[in-house]
């Protein structure tokens, strides 16, 4: 006989001495009793009927990332209210309002989309392959030698790949809409520690604009200055004193990265194709330039073409005075902090669930074989120190004059007793041109520092204003949801771009950042310390709703990368790192106090569930004593009774009038 449905409750039950096997228990409409379902929303006695729970539908609980061909598509998970009152109802072809954003349409026809590639791999390749991979890699390859080197650099990538992995794990445990790693703190931790990282976040990434813009500034007036003859600034003249050149060029460029972003991600993904383009050729250039052979200024600047005895001579550190290997650490870490670069375009991925796992690992694993490959270039090619003076290198190159006839200093003889105060200019130790020497053509080196600042200026100022405007929807701060209305089919966060634009225009006016540019890397490494952290406290509250289906993580792991990140951000700056964890602490307390409406079943949800039921296990075995005796629950069920004396006989009474004594 078929099974009626009704409206579903939380609890179904039968009668008392009903057969079982004239029972017929339904999943998803309640246990149907021929003609009758007995429900309890409506608060029925449950004195003549035993309860049942609704048998969970395994569709509910089914990753919503699943790709295979059994994979539960055509519905959505359902609310709370859904589960414990109605059906589930959600035709697969209908574009439907989020429960959670309700600016914006799902499924619109118009809406321009990414893939893995255009929307996490090259983002994060552009914002990995930065200046430092062209001014500052010869530095800590001269400082730190061949072997701690690639030690430095191994480091960094380990805490870059837990993260990623971390950050992967949390990305297929359900559907991740726009914020990048602010939606995802905030729902795996909850909201206090969400709003502190995503308005941090927010206002690094604003900030790190200007610090790439002036950084392309500096860049273009030394290549004016050295390819452009007679050249004397656009107002400064002294070419020891440029700032007002440097504010020029970058409001310039400020307000022409803005118009690029509220155009729209398709204008975005083309311009970063083409500076992708030209970071490519200016690497090439550095390869292909390192087997031909140099002019005789090159060679006395340190370049000596690939020898064994060159890497000998780099195979050891050579420290020089206040340098370490974690000094070296905190200088090249900044460099592979752009792995988030990706994550934060998650509104604008067609699935953010496959595309930030695939695109940000690969990029990882690209840029970590390109700093390998050309530190090794550098220390193969090219010595610590040397003099740069050409007649020297003639002199003791030149094997026809005996070596008691030389009377200049060896051009590589950088010795303080032998140079006195006049030391060396040249030489990976000293010079952050060394690229542009070993290169082929030298200014492609220019052309390739242009396209490292222009293109992380450019995923800043795209990703920032988004993670505002999630931040904004989620009204986490008061008067903050002004912030979260969209523009167009793409809904661009055109308030926020403003926002952020001025935030910018303010930091380039002032021109000098290397203040809190130690600040912004702390930042940056203290959303990746939460991203680790999130997992970890995910997988030990064991959540019913952790099921990420990115097996290939650990939550120990997860913690070990955690407590990586806060070593990196002690050992960039301890002062930063204290005032990272002040900043974190008040906002949290902030939001904390603030109690807003945000039921998201983080795990911190999930932790409240833990601890009570150990705390009722803990009491469960504490044996009783007089001094904390309470019996609560006779006080509860004497005043149930109290309340029902028409239908107690006169020992009932009598026995519910003393145990009202023990209150």
């Amino acid at each position: 006989m078929p099974s009626k449905k009704g409206k579903t409750a939380r609890f179904q039950v039968d009668q008392v001495g009903d057969k079982e096997d004239e029972d017929v228990p339904d999943a998803n409409s309640g246990t149907v009793k021929g003609d009758t379902v007995h429900i309890t929303q409506n608060g029925k006695s449950l004195r003549h009927y035993l309860t049942r729970e609704v048998l969970p539908t395994e569709n509910y609980y089914r990753n919503l990332t699943s790709l295979g061909r059994h994979s539960f598509r055509g519905k959505m998970r359902p609310t709370m209210e859904q589960l414990r009152e109605e059906e589930v109802k959600m035709p697969s072809g209908s574009p439907a309002k989020d429960s959670e954003n309700p600016y914006q349409t799902v499924e619109s026809g118009n809406i321009v989309k990414l893939g893995w590639i255009n929307g996490v791999y090259m983002p994060c390749l552009l914002n990995i392959w930065g200046v430092m991979l062209f001014l500052r890699l010869t530095w800590v390859m001269g400082q730190c030698g061949i072997v701690q080197g690639l030690l430095v650099m191994t480091l960094c990538n380990v805490v870059t790949t837990i993260t990623a992995i971390s950050m992967s794990a949390i990305t297929t445990n359900g559907q991740i809409k726009g914020g990048g790693v602010y939606y995802m703190i905030s729902r795996a931790l909850g909201p206090e520690f969400g709003g502190a990282i995503g308005l941090m976040f927010t206002l690094a990434n604003s900030i790190a604009v200007s610090m790439y813009i002036v950084g392309f500034a500096e860049s273009l007036l030394d290549c004016l200055q050295e390819f452009v003859p007679g050249w004397s600034g656009i107002v400064d003249h002294d070419l020891n004193f440029r700032l007002n050149d440097v504010r020029i060029i970058g409001s310039a460029t400020l307000v022409l990265i803005l118009i690029l972003g509220i155009v729209g991600m398709k204008w975005v993904t083309r311009v970063q194709k083409l500076l992708l383009l030209l970071l490519i050729c200016s690497q090439i250039d550095v390869f292909v330039g390192s087997f031909l052979p140099k002019t005789a200024d090159m060679y006395a600047k340190g370049f000596t073409g690939w020898s064994l005895e060159t890497a000998k001579d780099n195979l050891a550190p050579k420290y020089s005075d206040g340098q370490s290997f974690f000094s070296v650490f905190a200088v090249f870490f900044p460099a592979v902090t752009g792995i988030v670069a990706g994550a934060n375009m998650s509104g604008d991925l067609k699935n953010p669930s496959l595309a930030i796992p695939k695109g940000t690992l690969g990029a990882i694993a690209s840029t970590y074989a390109t700093y390998i490959l050309y530190g090794l270039v550098v220390s193969f090619v090219y010595v610590p120190s040397s003099s740069g003076n050409i007649p020297e290198y003639l002199m003791w190159t030149n094997t026809s004059i005996p070596v008691e006839m030389k009377t200049l200093p060896f051009y590589l003889d950088c010795s303080e007793d032998t140079r006195g105060e006049d030391r060396c200019q040249y030489g990976t130790l000293n010079d952050q041109q060394t690229m542009a020497v070993i290169s082929y053509t030298g200014y492609l080196i220019y052309g390739g520092c242009f396209a490292a600042t222009l293109s992380s200026a450019i995923c800043s100022l795209v990703g920032a204003p988004r993670v505002l405007q999630a931040l904004a929807r989620d009204k986490l701060y008061p008067k903050i949801e002004f912030f979260a209305a969209g523009v167009g089919v793409n809904d661009d966060p055109v308030r926020s771009f403003i926002v952020v634009f001025f935030i910018s225009l303010a930091c380039i006016l002032v021109g000098d950042l290397n203040i809190i540019s130690s600040l912004l890397s702390n930042f940056f490494v203290a959303v990746y310390a939460m991203v680790n952290f999130s997992v970890f406290h995910a997988s030990i509250t064991k959540s019913p709703g952790w099921r990420p289906s990115f097996k290939f993580y650990s939550p120990w792991i997860s913690l070990f990368g955690m407590f990586l990140c806060l070593f990196s951000m002690f050992a960039m700056d301890w002062i930063t790192a204290l005032i990272t964890f002040v900043i974190t602490a008040v906002l949290y307390l902030y939001i904390y106090y603030r109690k807003p409406e945000a039921n998201w079943g983080s795990s911190a949800q999930a932790q409240v569930f833990v601890n009570a039921l150990k705390g009722v296990q803990s009491l469960t075995d504490t044996p009783d004593h007089v001094k904390n005796y309470r019996p609560k629950i006779c006080k509860l069920r004497v005043f149930t009774l109290a309340n029902r004396k028409d239908e107690l006989d006169s020992e009932t009474r009598k026995m519910a009038t003393m145990l009202a004594k023990f209150r």
